[in-house]
Order: C-alpha cells, then structure tokens, then sequence
C-alpha cells in the first residue's frame, strides 16, 4: 500500500477480505502494528493470484492499524476540562469562536487554528459545518475543552478532503470554546452588588463616572480603567459609547458593581477593534464599579441633618459668613476639610469665592446648623476639576454654620441702617476747616459704625491684614478724595446711591 501512496480501506469480517486477513485484523487497536502469517488455505489457496502471487504460496503482511469505524458508531465526546461558571451552552443557530486541533485517528495532524493565530468562526446547526462538528459544538461552556471523535460518515465521507484528509477518515478534534452568542442576544446584566442606600437610578443624558475590567469570554483583559488610574466618564443613552454599554448602564445606582455582557451586535462587531486587541464577533464582558453621575440640569441637593430651633436670622448673599466643613468623593475618598486648619472657613457669600453649589447650600442657614450638600460638577469644578478634585467628580460636602454677619450690598463698603444725616459733610468735617482728612474720615465712620447708624462691610481679624476694617475704611477714603490731594472737599463727597444715579443719567 506504501508504493500506492493510500491506505486501504474495508469492511471486516463480512467476506470481503481473505480469510487470513479477516482473522488477522480481529482485535487490533488504532496504531497496534502486526505481522501476520496467512497459509495458503487462509489465503489464495492453489489458485494464487495470476502473475503475482503463486499457488499454494504462504503469505506475509506487515499491518499498522490507523482508523477503525463502524457504521453504529456515534460521536464520541469526552470533556477535557470546564469552567465553573456556565450560565448558558451552546445550541443551533449559536455564533461560536473556537480553537481547535485536528488529528487522525492515529494522531496524524491534519488542520490546526492555532497556526493560523485565529480562532474559526461560524454557525452551529446551519450546515456551514461537518456533522459531526454541528453535533460536537451542543451544549458546550464558553471555556470548556472537548476531545470530540467523528466517524467519516459524520465528517468527509468516501472521498475525504483533499490531500490532508484520506477517504472513510475518523476525525478527531481537541476544540476549546473561547466565546459564542447569538444574533437575537441582548445586553445581559449580572447585578453583582447594589448599595442598600439607592435613591437614584441613572437614565438617558445622564453624565457617568465609571471604573471597568473589559474582559472577553475566555477572561483574557483587552482594557481596563483602573490601569489608567482614572474613571471612564460620559453620558449615557446618547450613542457616545457602544450601544451594549449605553443599554448596560441604564439603571445603575452610585456605587454599585454590576456585570456587563455585550453581544458582538451591540459591540465592535464582525471587524472587532484592533487597538483594543478585541477579535471581530467577540463577545465582552464589562465589570463595572458606578462612581457617581449627575444631570446637567442637577441642582444642589440639600440634606438639612440639624436645624436649631428659633432659627429666625438665615444668611443672604453678601453675608460674612464662618463655617466647618468636610468635602468628600460620592465613593467616600476624602479630599478636604476645615478641620485640617485651627480655624473655620470664611467667606463673602455671592463673591465669586466659593463654587455656585457649596454657596447655594449656605444660603438660607442659621448659625448652628449642619446639611449635606451633593454638589454636581456643573455647579462644582466641572471637567476640568481642579487640584485633588477629579474632572466631573460629584461632591459631598457636610457643613456646619458656626456665624454670620450681616453683608452690605455688592460695590457697597459701608450702608446706613436709616437715612444718612441731611448735613453729612458738616457732621463728617470734626474741625469745620472745609476739607475732611483721613484721620477724619476714619473717626467719624467708626462712630456711625459704634452708634449702629450703619454697618461696613464684614471683615474679619483672621483675614490678610489687607482686608480689615482699617483698610476697607481707607478704600472708602479713597474712592471720595477724587483728586487724590489727601482731604475731601464737599464737592467730591458723594452718597454710592448718588453715583449710581448720575451713571444712570450719563450712559442715557
């Protein structure tokens, strides 16, 4: 059979053999080599075979055994190994990737994906593949391995394939599943940790901040947020990320830990993405962790935790205000606190020196009260963040009012508690000489400021030396002697209400 260069294939022990043979191949197993010895009686007997084997000869055959089938026979499945976890198995009409090497029955290597570094991608049960394979791929894991034996009537048949198949050829496949889906699939979420405390769930146009391990079926990572040291933010239900992970985060509470598991369809598809080193037709697995997420139309949301009782006095824009606070990551990371400091912190509310959010929750305050203010970036430190603050980062601040004072109208110094006197010159000019100096100026301001008739603007004795009474007085001194000569005359003396007008007059 060797210098014909094929195997010889046939039944056994139905006739069609000699005798000898028929006998001789009883028994054999797959790769067992014998040497047998057929007398002529068991043989070609006193006839021979004209021209090549003689009357009465005893004949001599080296035999090697490579395949043996029988036409009962079925698949033979052994299952070499599978994951734990197996939430579905494969069925007809599934899309599945796999690996695979592909013997003879005698471990002749026929076919092997691995050389070509893909995995074979195809349908189950459509006919796009050998019988014996459509029939292999049922029910398997993603994951799991399989020895799966097919007899030629199940594979290639009389005529083989090729040159790397014979003709009646059993063949044996070691196939690993790396993935599979199918075209109806959705989105399939695995909620694997909720926070009891849920009192908002995350819907279309919302802005998420999140962390992920991008994971194929078979566990290898192709990406993953935390490597980067920063969360992946976006809106979600807009088509700005693939639409499985605009379907998966829908619902998401902050906090929470949540499964994603994206059909290739609502993925990257048959092309895959190549710098992600995602395979075309993959299916994903996204482990996600919700850091936090707001609406662009979110305002300040306030948690009132104490309130004093009396409380009849509440802080306004403009107010001095002393306050205690801790900021904080909706995850709970802290990032500041007045604690840190032997001081409370201090502020001009509506001055432009603190964030819109953390100053709309200190609006209507008594001294005394505590809240918990969830700040939105919008009305935080936006995108961008700021130092220790991460771009688009939701806030809680838990703050507490220590005092007020009560604040002066915005481009106002000082404002009188009723109407100021009718002869204010005269009264401000101590010595009646007809210029009022610094020294004055500043006695008689004082005065108003101790008889109640009017009140500065707030400052505070743990502010910068430049922002103490003294110096918001010799602004005020300043802003009056118009021509900067040291003293003001009646002519320059004028009420802030006065000039407010007369720029009214002019720009009209």
């Amino acid at each position: 059979s060797y210098d014909r260069g094929a195997t010889v294939a046939g039944v056994v022990g139905v006739g069609r053999l000699i005798t000898g043979m028929d006998r001789g191949l009883q028994g054999m197993c797959v790769n067992e080599r014998r040497h047998l010895i057929v007398p002529p009686h068991l043989g070609y007997g006193s006839i021979g075979v004209a021209g090549l084997i003689p009357p009465d000869a005893t004949l001599y055959f080296d035999v090697v055994m490579l395949d043996i089938w029988n036409k009962n026979d079925k698949l033979q499945i052994t299952t070499l190994s599978k994951p734990e976890r197996c939430n579905r198995t494969v069925e007809n009409s599934d899309f599945v990737r796999y690996h695979y090497n592909g013997t003879l029955l005698d471990g002749t290597p026929f076919d092997s994906s691995y050389s070509k570094g893909s995995t074979y991608d195809t349908y189950v049960g459509t006919g796009w593949l050998i019988k014996g394979m459509d029939q292999g791929l049922l029910g398997m894991c993603a994951g799991e391995k399989r020895s799966i034996i097919i007899p030629p009537f199940l594979a290639y048949g009389e005529k083989g394939y090729g040159t790397v198949i014979p003709p009646q050829a059993s063949l044996v496949f070691s196939v690993l599943l790396v993935d599979f889906h199918n075209p109806k699939d959705g989105v399939f979420l695995e909620h694997l940790e909720v926070p009891e405390s849920c009192k908002r769930r995350a819907v279309t146009g919302d802005f998420v901040r999140y962390h992920y391990n991008g994971t194929l079926m078979d566990g290898t990572l192709f990406d993953s947020s935390y490597s980067r040291n920063q969360t992946y933010n976006t809106y979600i239900g807009k088509g700005y990320i693939i639409p499985g992970m605009d379907q998966g985060l829908q619902g998401v509470c902050m906090g929470e830990q949540r499964r994603v598991v994206i059909p290739p369809h609502l993925a990257y598809g048959e092309d895959g993405a190549g710098k992600h080193k995602i395979p075309g037709s993959a299916v994903l697995i996204f482990d996600v962790h919700i850091i936090d997420f707001h609406n662009p139309a979110d305002p300040v949301e306030i948690e009132t935790v104490f309130r004093p009782e009396g409380c009849n006095v509440t802080t306004r824009n403009r107010d001095f205000v002393r306050y205690h606070y801790n900021c904080s990551l909706l995850d709970g990371t802290r990032l500041f606190s007045s604690h840190d400091y032997e001081k409370p912190q201090e502020v001009t509310l509506g001055a432009n020196k603190v964030i819109e959010g953390l100053n709309s929750g200190l609006l209507d305050m008594c001294a005394g009260e505590r809240r918990v203010l969830i700040v939105p970036p919008h009305l935080g430190h936006g995108e961008s963040g700021a130092r220790g603050v991460p771009g688009s980062a939701v806030l809680r601040f838990e703050v507490e009012l220590i005092s007020m004072e009560e604040g002066v109208p915005e481009g106002y110094f000082f404002i009188w508690h009723g109407e100021p006197p009718a002869s204010l010159y005269e009264q401000m000019d101590l010595n009646k000489d007809g210029g009022i100096p610094a020294d004055e100026f500043s006695t008689f301001i004082k005065t108003q400021v101790a008889e109640g008739k009017g009140r500065l603007m707030p400052t505070s004795p743990q502010h910068m030396p430049s922002s103490d009474p003294e110096k918001v007085i010799a602004d005020m001194f300043r802003n009056q002697d118009r021509n900067q000569d040291g003293k003001i005359t009646p002519d320059e003396l004028k009420l802030k209400s006065d000039e407010d007008q007369e720029k009214i007059h002019e720009e009209l």
